[in-house]
C-alpha cells in the first residue's frame, strides 16, 4: 500500500452498507412518524461557533478539533458535532423571528482527533434531533421517545435511559462550586486532566474515565440536589411525562454531558451490547444555545448518537446476509452478440421500470457469469442467447428455490413478473 488511509477515517465497503441504511432509514422513518424535517449543515464552519457554542474549556475544543486557516486567514474547522451548527443555522436563516419553533434531524460526517476505538473514528457518523423553542416538558419527553422508537424500529430491547437535571445556568454556577468545594482536597491524587478541569469547569470531572479519578466522582454530590424550584418543577414534570408514556429511567445524580451548552434536562440511552462503550446516544437541554451564538433567548433540546456504534450492534444482532438493505432483483446472463445486445438493451429497460439489474460487462464464459450472479444474491437469474432475443421469451430461475420458469421478455411483462412485494408508503421493497 503506498498511501494509507488516515488513522482514525475509514472506509465503510459495499459489504457493509447495507447496515448503515437500514439504520438510516429507520432515523428517516421515525422522524416521518415525530414530524421533524431533515437539515443539512456545512461541514466547515467559522472556529468561533465552536468555540462560543461548545465551550472553550470542552475536551472537543481544546484537543479534538480538526482546525485550520484558509488562503485569506480565516480559522475553519471541520465540524466536531452538529448542534451548534444547526443553532447558526436557526439564527441565519431568521426562524427565531419568523417561526421559532423547529423540529429537524440530521444524518451525516463529524471530526474529532481522538484516539480510535471501537465504534469511535476520528471522522465519524452522526445522527440527531434538534427542537427549538419550546421549554415545555413534554417536549424534552418527546425527545426521549423519538430515541427509544428508533431503537425499537431496529430491534433493540435491551437498553436503558440514565436520567439527570443539571438545572439553568445559576444552578450549574452554584454546583461548579461545590464540586470544586468537594474535589479540591483529592485533586491531587486525580488525572492531570481533572486537575485541569478542577479550574477550568469542574463539572467535566464528572465525564471523566480514568480509574483514579472514579472513587472521588462516587462521592460527589448529584446535581439535581441543587436545583432551583423551577428547574426541580421542570424536571419533576419531565418524569411524571416519561411514567406517563411508559418510558422506563435511571436517575443518574452525576451524568453531566460533556458539552458545555447543557442546562436542565440530561440524558443518555444506553445499551447492554456495547460492552464498556455502551451509551448509544445521548442528548439534553441548550436553552442558552441560541443566545450565546448572539440571538434571543430560546430553548432547545436534542440528541445525537453515532451510526458506528449503531451499526456495530445490528452486525452482532444479526448475520450478516445480503437482502440487508436491498437485494438484486435480476442478473441477466447473455451468451453470443446477439444476446448481448438483447440481454442489455432489455436491462436498461427493466431499470426504468424500477427493476434493479446487473450483467456482466467483461464478456466472460456462461459458467462465470452463473457464478457472478450467485455471488450478487440475485433473486432471478435470465440467460438470454440468440433463441431468447429472436423469440422473445426465456426461462427465469429463482435463485432460492431453483425453480425455473418460462417468461415474455418483453420488459413491461418482465418488470410486473420481478417487481417484489413493496411498500409503497415507504418507497422500498419489503
Amino acid at each position: 500500500m503506498t498511501i494509507p488511509p488516515v488513522r482514525g477515517m475509514n472506509d465503510i465497503l459495499p459489504d457493509d452498507i447495507g447496515w448503515w441504511m437500514k439504520a438510516e432509514a429507520a432515523m428517516r422513518e421515525i422522524a416521518r412518524r415525530y414530524h421533524y424535517r431533515e437539515i443539512r449543515v456545512p461541514i466547515v464552519e467559522h472556529t468561533e461557533l465552536f468555540a462560543r457554542g461548545v465551550g472553550e474549556a470542552t475536551d472537543i475544543v481544546g484537543k479534538e478539533m480538526y482546525t485550520f486557516d484558509d488562503r485569506k486567514g480565516r480559522s475553519l474547522t471541520l465540524r466536531p458535532e452538529g448542534t451548534a451548527s444547526i443553532a447558526r443555522a436557526y439564527l441565519t436563516h431568521g426562524w427565531q423571528t419568523q417561526d421559532p419553533f423547529q423540529k429537524l434531524f440530521y444524518l451525516g460526517p463529524m471530526f474529532r482527533y481522538e484516539k480510535p476505538q471501537k465504534g469511535r473514528m476520528r471522522q465519524f457518523h452522526q445522527f440527531g434531533i434538534e427542537v427549538f423553542g419550546s421549554l415545555d416538558p413534554t417536549v424534552d419527553a418527546e425527545v426521549i421517545g423519538f430515541a427509544w422508537s428508533l431503537m425499537r424500529l431496529l430491534g433493540l430491547e435491551d437498553l436503558w435511559l440514565r436520567l439527570n437535571s443539571i438545572g439553568c445556568s445559576e444552578d450549574r454556577e452554584r454546583y461548579r462550586g461545590i464540586l470544586h468545594e468537594h474535589f479540591t482536597p483529592s485533586i491531587g491524587r486525580m488525572c492531570a486532566d481533572c486537575k485541569r478541569r478542577l479550574e477550568e469547569n469542574p463539572l467535566r470531572i464528572l465525564d471523566c474515565k480514568e480509574a483514579i479519578c472514579q472513587p472521588f466522582i462516587d462521592e460527589a454530590p448529584g446535581s439535581a440536589d441543587h436545583l432551583c424550584s423551577e428547574c426541580a418543577d421542570h424536571f419533576a414534570a419531565v418524569r411524571e411525562w416519561l411514567d406517563r408514556l411508559g418510558l422506563a429511567y435511571e436517575i443518574d445524580p452525576r451524568l453531566v454531558r460533556g458539552l458545555d451548552y447543557y442546562t436542565r434536562t440530561v440524558f443518555e440511552l444506553m445499551s447492554k451490547d456495547l460492552g464498556a462503550q455502551d451509551t448509544l446516544l445521548g442528548g439534553g437541554r441548550y436553552d442558552g444555545l441560541v443566545e450565546m451564538l448572539d440571538g434571543p433567548p430560546t430553548p432547545g433540546v436534542g440528541f445525537a448518537g453515532g451510526f458506528e456504534r449503531l451499526v456495530l450492534i445490528l452486525q452482532e444482532r444479526e448475520s450478516q446476509e445480503a437482502g440487508v438493505g436491498e437485494r438484486l432483483d435480476l442478473f441477466v446472463v447473455t451468451l453470443g452478440d446477439e444476446g448481448r445486445r438483447y440481454g442489455i438493451t432489455l436491462a436498461e429497460r427493466l431499470r426504468s421500470f424500477g427493476i434493479s439489474v446487473d450483467i456482466d460487462h467483461r464478456g466472460r464464459a456462461l459458467r462465470k457469469q452463473m457464478s457472478l450472479a450467485d455471488r450478487t444474491h440475485a433473486r432471478y437469474v435470465l440467460v438470454v442467447g440468440e433463441d431468447e432475443a429472436k423469440t422473445g421469451t426465456g426461462k427465469l430461475k429463482t435463485m432460492d428455490t431453483g425453480e425455473e420458469s418460462d417468461v415474455n421478455l418483453h420488459a413491461d411483462t418482465l418488470a410486473e413478473q420481478l417487481r417484489p412485494p413493496c411498500d409503497c408508503s415507504r418507497g422500498r421493497h419489503s
